[in-house]
């Protein structure tokens, strides 16, 4: 079978948190690690969210 094309990833919050989302990226478009702001309800701010491995 073939590799899949879309691969789920887990953003994670740069205020220490713990707090993540999941999301899915295209890993043959999107070569380099995705990086967001987004919310993050711990600390009630947005915050910077990088790109790690679903373990």
């Amino acid at each position: 079978m073939a590799k899949a094309t879309t691969i789920k990833i887990k953003l994670l919050s740069t205020a220490d948190t713990g707090y993540f989302y999941v999301a899915k990226k295209n890993s043959r478009t999107q070569t380099d690690k995705l990086s967001q702001r987004k919310y993050d309800p711990v600390v009630r701010k947005h915050v910077e969210f990088k790109e790690t491995k679903i373990k």
